[in-house]
């Protein structure tokens, strides 16, 4: 039988950090009130020049390295993003184009926040299937230009960067089971609602969100995926060595590692350095934990994560 195994993990942060105390110096806001309420110290923001498929090209840059496998050997390009470079092409091409690796399936996921385990159950499948033997799988946004930086409840939350996985078929259990779920009806929640016609853009191009709702439905949504994500496999909270959630909120990182009965110095935490990167944020956090030490082969970790749509996934991984 063929698995998919992540083989390398890379990141990338822009360089400019903007902490909470820059953004209190124009905002009636204070580090002490985003801190309470977020757990958010700073994040990292997108230099003007710089677009999605740069971030991306980095990172993939660095999990291609690390997995030991040349850009030419890839078969399958998927990249999760809701700040594409453009409208079309996908960035996904835009990547292939830049790394040189030419003529494989290339293609754009979008899941916002939830968009790398989606970008993940994508690739799984097509390796499984025997369709790609190796893939590239990629987190990257930019959500720093669709924020309205004079709202206080939502530019304190987000930031920029991208992260990467190298997946390669192996005759070893490397994703051992997805769950994925969407549900539309929530979507007044947490939107971008612009479009573009006739060359202006129609509605909003800035992120509204209800923080209260989001909330609530983030705790109990993803407290009830994780479980059927490890039910599916006949496994108990037990096996679990690592969480790496979706870095969104630390409250609601809490409440999911109390649910999955896993104490905190279990779960990746790079929400206070980085805010949240929507679908960059658990590949970001999976190459910290590798790269410091903390994940080792053999370990056993639950990636998930929830975003706008609500489109909400987890997946357990033997590393």
């Amino acid at each position: 039988m063929i698995y998919a195994r992540i083989a390398g993990t890379g990141s990338y942060l822009p360089e400019q950090v903007l902490t909470n105390a820059e953004i209190a110096q124009r905002l009636d806001t204070s580090d002490e009130w985003i801190v309470s309420r977020t757990g958010i110290r700073a994040r990292h923001i997108a230099a003007p020049e710089q677009k999605t498929s740069d971030l991306a090209l980095i990172a993939s840059q660095r999990a291609l390295e690390a997995a030991g496998v040349q850009a030419a050997d890839i078969d399958l390009i998927v990249v999760a993003t809701s700040t594409p470079d453009m409208i079309f092409p996908s960035t996904a091409c835009i990547l292939q184009a830049k790394l040189g690796a030419h003529g494989c399936p290339a293609f754009d996921v979008q899941a916002v926040c939830a968009g790398f385990i989606y970008a993940l159950a994508t690739a799984n499948a097509y390796i499984r299937s025997g369709m790609a033997r190796t893939a590239l799988v990629v987190g990257a946004e930019i959500f720093s230009r669709i924020l309205d930086w004079n709202d206080r409840t939502t530019c304190v939350l987000f930031g920029d960067g991208a992260g990467a996985a190298v997946l390669t078929a192996s005759e070893e259990p490397g994703i051992l089971g997805v769950e994925l779920n969407a549900d539309g009806r929530h979507q007044p929640m947490l939107n971008v609602p612009a479009q573009v016609a006739n060359g202006e853009i129609v509605g909003t191009p800035y992120l509204h969100m209800d923080g209260g709702a989001v909330f609530k439905f983030a705790v109990k949504t993803l407290s009830d995926c994780a479980s059927k994500a490890l039910a599916a496999q006949n496994m108990s909270h037990e096996q679990l060595d690592w969480l790496v959630p979706h870095q969104a909120n630390v409250r609601i990182i809490e409440s999911t590692a109390k649910h999955l009965h896993l104490p905190m110095d279990k779960v990746v935490l790079t929400l206070p350095e980085q805010g949240n990167t929507s679908a960059a944020s658990i590949p970001l956090a999976l190459d910290v934990a590798v790269r410091d030490g903390r994940i080792q082969p053999g370990h056993t970790v639950m990636l998930e994560g929830i975003g706008g749509g609500f489109a909400w996934g987890a997946a357990l991984v033997k590393m």
